[in-house]
């Protein structure tokens, strides 16, 4: 087995998102100020290939990781392990949507600075629809909870929910290890391109930890 290496964020301009599963018919209704991602396509294998660049070195400092986030507004509580790079040179991302990725070498909840970021499939051929798909539908001030491996538990307010075209996503600002410690939670969302087996965009909420 390859030993894992840190992604660079240039490397990161797809996430690895790109590979989110075929959409199936029980998806929820979005809300209507946000578009929803078309579901009557066929299902093809969807392509999870995500070419990196050289690594970058990680974090000098270890951090707690998040081991849960949870929406209790949203019906969203998924588990989260640490993700990096897969031995194919990719980045991971569990494949069963109940479950989320922590890109274990940037920030985690009690990082003084930086983007926490968490992440999860949409849906996948055989899982269905993940609970990130919910994501869409979060009111401004929605309270999202996350859980570290030290048991704490830090509280975030969201702040927004931005659909970006693949290309188009602000990876340098969204995996930003300086600034203000903000909660990143990313997922796929948009049109569904058969041909490719993709859905069109990356759904980001960007949340602001409480002070308490």
């Amino acid at each position: 087995m390859r030993a894992r290496r840190a992604v660079p964020l240039v490397a990161l301009l797809v996430l690895a998102l790109t590979g989110c599963g075929t959409p199936v018919e029980s998806a929820p209704q979005p809300a209507t100020s946000l578009p929803a991602p078309e579901i009557s396509a066929p299902a093809p294998t969807p392509s999870v290939e995500i070419p990196v660049a050289p690594a970058t070195p990680p974090p000098a400092a270890v951090v707690p990781a998040p081991v849960r986030v949870s929406v209790a507004d949203a019906g969203i509580d998924v588990p989260v392990i640490p993700v990096g790079v897969d031995a194919n040179d990719a980045m991971e991302l569990p494949e069963d949507p109940a479950v989320a990725g922590w890109y274990r070498f940037g920030p985690g909840p009690q990082s003084a600075e930086g983007r926490t970021v968490v992440s999860a499939h949409v849906d996948m051929p055989g899982y269905g629809i993940g609970p990130f798909s919910r994501i869409r539908d979060l009111a401004q001030g929605t309270v999202i909870e996350v859980t570290d491996d030290t048991g704490a538990l830090t509280r975030y307010r969201l702040d927004s929910v931005t659909y970006y075209r693949k290309a188009d996503l602000p990876v340098d600002d969204l995996f930003a290890r300086s600034g203000s410690p903000t909660l990143v939670l990313i997922t796929c969302g948009g049109p569904f391109d058969a041909s490719i087996g993709r859905y069109q965009d990356n759904v980001v909420a960007l949340a602001t930890p409480i002070q308490e």
